[in-house]
C-alpha cells in the first residue's frame, strides 16, 4: 500500500425517531435522491450505505433505521453497536413525536454505554416541514433550538424529505460528526463550532463545520 492510498472510514450511525416522522424517507432521500408516499413501517432494523467525501478522507457511511415503535428494548444491543452518532427526527407537525426525543436520546446512551455521555454526537433533525405549506406545524424552530442548547448544543436542521430540503446538508454534518468521533477529535470543542457555523448561517440550518 503506496503512502497515497487514503484510508477509508466505515461510519455506522442510528436514525430514531416515533414511527411515522419521516426517518426510511429521509435516507432514501439521502442516499437515493427518491421520495415515495407509500413507505410500510420498517420492520425490524435495516441499514442503507453511502460513500461521502470529507476533506480528504474517502467515508461510508451506514445508516441504520428501525421500525420506530415505543419497544426500546426490543431493538437489542448489536443495534446500538459500534455507532458513532445518533441522529434524532421528529414531525413538526406532531408534538408527541417532540416529546418523546429525550426517551429516544437517553435510550440509545443506555444501550451505547459511552465513555463520555455528554460529548457524544447528535443530530437532531425537524422533518415534514413542507406540510400544509407549514400551516400544521406545532413544534417552532425556536423549541427545537432550546431543546438542542440544553443539551450540548445539538446541532439542528429542519428538512423536507419529500421536497429534498436540507437532506444532504443534514447529513453531510452526520457525516463530519460520525467522523469526529471515530478519530477520537475534542469532540467538545467540535460541536461548540458547528454551534457557531449554525448561528452565523442562521435559518438555512446548513453545517459549515
Amino acid at each position: 500500500m503506496d503512502g497515497t492510498t487514503r484510508k477509508r472510514s466505515l461510519l455506522k450511525v442510528i436514525v430514531l425517531g416515533d414511527s411515522g416522522v419521516g426517518k426510511t424517507s429521509l435516507m432514501n432521500q439521502y442516499v437515493y435522491n427518491k421520495f415515495s408516499q407509500r413507505y410500510k413501517a420498517t420492520i425490524g432494523a435495516d441499514f442503507v450505505t453511502k460513500e461521502v467525501q470529507i476533506d480528504d478522507k474517502q467515508v461510508t457511511l451506514q445508516i441504520w433505521d428501525t421500525a420506530g415503535q415505543e419497544r426500546f428494548q426490543s431493538l437489542g444491543s448489536a443495534f446500538y453497536r459500534g455507532a458513532e452518532c445518533c441522529v434524532l427526527v421528529y414531525d413538526v407537525n406532531a408534538h408527541k413525536s417532540f416529546e418523546t426525543l429525550n426517551t429516544w436520546r437517553e435510550e440509545f446512551l443506555k444501550q451505547v454505554d459511552p465513555a463520555a455521555p455528554g460529548n457524544f454526537p447528535f443530530i437532531l433533525l425537524g422533518n415534514k416541514i413542507d406540510k400544509d405549506g407549514g400551516n400544521s406545524r406545532v413544534v417552532s424552530e425556536r423549541q427545537a433550538k432550546e431543546w438542542c442548547a440544553s443539551r450540548t448544543n445539538i446541532p439542528y436542521f429542519e428538512t423536507s424529505a419529500k421536497e429534498g430540503y436540507n437532506v444532504d446538508e443534514a447529513f453531510l454534518c452526520v457525516a463530519r460528526a460520525a467522523l469526529a468521533n471515530e478519530q477520537g477529535w475534542d469532540l467538545d470543542s467540535y460541536f461548540q463550532g458547528i454551534s457557531e457555523s449554525l448561528s452565523d448561517i442562521e435559518q438555512r440550518g446548513s453545517c459549515a463545520c
